[in-house]
């Protein structure tokens, strides 16, 4: 079987009872994609199917043929110099010293990735809202929310600076 992961398509044993979460770990080494409840409770396991969040601990790979799987590791760039930029939702994790684990927060970075794409100018109450399905076993809510502001603020000022280039 073929997948689409993080735009390049990768071949896959195609066991129709293999959930993504263990073909993305065990069978492509894109270890990023964590396993947390195995019930699609938790929210650790988060990966965008089409732009849409979507738990990999209970999605079978195979109900996943033709469409486009993004996980955590395909969300930032390598430049030509070899650095790594990070997407603007990564980076304000970062800045906001998100994480205390770690364990959820690629679950939780995609979550908000797929929020603001939508939702550009989110109230504190529609961050909560959105982000009331992803667990964190270490309680970092507080740094979620404050991470999920700026990282909308930042995604609004790189639209901006190409709007700008754009215009020029």
């Amino acid at each position: 079987m073929e997948l689409s992961i993080n735009g390049k398509k990768y071949s896959t044993s195609g066991d129709p009872e293999e959930f993504l979460v263990w073909v993305l770990r065990d069978e492509l080494g894109l270890t990023g994609t964590k396993f947390g409840c195995g019930a699609g409770i938790c929210g650790a396991c988060t990966v965008l199917v089409d732009g849409s969040p979507v738990r990999s601990c209970i999605t079978p790979a195979t109900a996943l043929k033709g469409q486009r799987i993004t996980t955590i590791e395909g969300i930032s760039k390598t430049l030509p110099n070899g650095e790594i930029k990070f997407h603007p939702v990564q980076q304000a994790f970062i800045d906001e010293q998100t994480p205390q684990c770690s364990w959820c927060m690629s679950g939780q970075i995609l979550t908000a990735l797929a929020f603001l794409k939508s939702t550009p100018e989110p109230t504190d109450e529609e961050i909560e809202q959105a982000m009331s399905n992803n667990y964190c076993r270490c309680g970092c809510y507080d740094r979620i929310r404050s991470a999920v502001k700026r990282a909308a603020m930042l995604m609004n000022e790189e639209k901006d600076q190409k709007s700008t280039l754009r215009v020029s």
